[in-house]
């Protein structure tokens, strides 16, 4: 994983960020911001995790697109531009393949968006972020985040540990491999549960939750949290206020449109496109610093 600018955040400003692209990703439905909200994800999400980030999107993300885009037109026949009438009478609209087309790119927006959340925003910083509001939310929303990858690592374990006693999954009959498979997947759940209940009895010897509880903490407040917070708010200001004069209404159906497009609407889209490249022209850099620290020290 690279160096990311967005995880040396103070965790408010961070969590902030993902907050306001989770939100405008899911209320604007312009396709300009949709373009630039999923173009952002994927790219930010490349730098975090470079191939992995891009085999994801090619095996998950694109068939997931393609799905939505095709199944939505086949149940929805709204629209005025009729382009044929399928098999079972229902007329087959241009408006309802661009809504399809559109439902599917914020579908996989959003999810690329929860994939970089899941690797800037850890466990400890939502403990630290909601510890004091609502501990026991807190203790659960760390607790499922930190699942998924220890899940994944946990069950190569079991499976290295079944395949020494025989039990290998990966030969033998469909019975035999479907029955070791259960037999591994019961081990991952009677651990995970033992995990958990371990993981809250720690957590409640230490007195978490409790009125008047401090912790340690290593995040401080700096003058680029202060920055970044302040563009952040502003940003979501100027969105928020074009949004509410209409500048950023698009419908798809019964007819695709929305506000013409004029000066105040670019700005609005430049806005947009400087919020969701945050974190990209923040790591850009950041590594330019470095670059330039590494030839000033050869």
């Amino acid at each position: 994983m690279n160096r990311d600018a967005m995880s040396s955040l103070h965790p408010i400003a961070a969590m902030l960020y993902f907050v306001l692209v989770l939100g405008f990703t899911m209320l604007l439905a312009h396709p300009v911001c949709l373009a630039v909200s999923l173009i952002s994800a994927i790219g930010y999400g490349v730098y975090l995790k470079g191939r992995r980030a891009v085999r994801f999107s090619l095996l998950y993300m694109l068939p997931m697109l393609i799905i939505a885009a095709v199944l939505n037109p086949a149940f929805s026949h709204g629209g005025v531009t009729i382009l044929a009438y399928l098999p079972s009478g229902n007329p087959l609209t241009l408006e309802s393949i661009l809504y399809g087309i559109s439902s599917a790119a914020m579908l996989i927006t959003v999810i690329s968006w929860f994939s970089c959340f899941d690797e800037v925003m850890t466990s400890d910083k939502l403990v630290y972020l909601f510890g004091r509001i609502i501990p026991a939310l807190s203790l659960i929303l760390s607790m499922s985040l930190r699942f998924v990858p220890r899940f994944t690592a946990q069950i190569k374990v079991i499976a290295a540990s079944q395949r020494c006693l025989g039990r290998d999954i990966s030969h033998g009959s469909i019975v035999r491999r479907a029955r070791y498979g259960v037999k591994i997947l019961s081990i991952l759940i009677t651990w995970a549960l033992e995990n958990a209940i371990d993981t809250a009895d720690s957590m409640k010897s230490r007195g978490y939750g409790l009125p008047g509880r401090t912790a340690f903490s290593i995040y401080r407040f700096t003058k680029r949290d202060r920055i970044t917070l302040c563009f952040l708010l502003a940003s979501a200001a100027v969105l928020i206020t074009g949004a509410a004069f209409g500048k950023l209404k698009f419908s798809y159906i019964p007819i695709t449109g929305g506000a013409p497009f004029d000066a105040p609407q670019f700005g609005l889209f430049a806005a947009y496109s400087a919020l969701c490249a945050c974190p990209l022209y923040l790591n850009v850099k950041e590594d330019a610093k470095w670059k330039v620290i590494a030839s000033a020290r050869q």
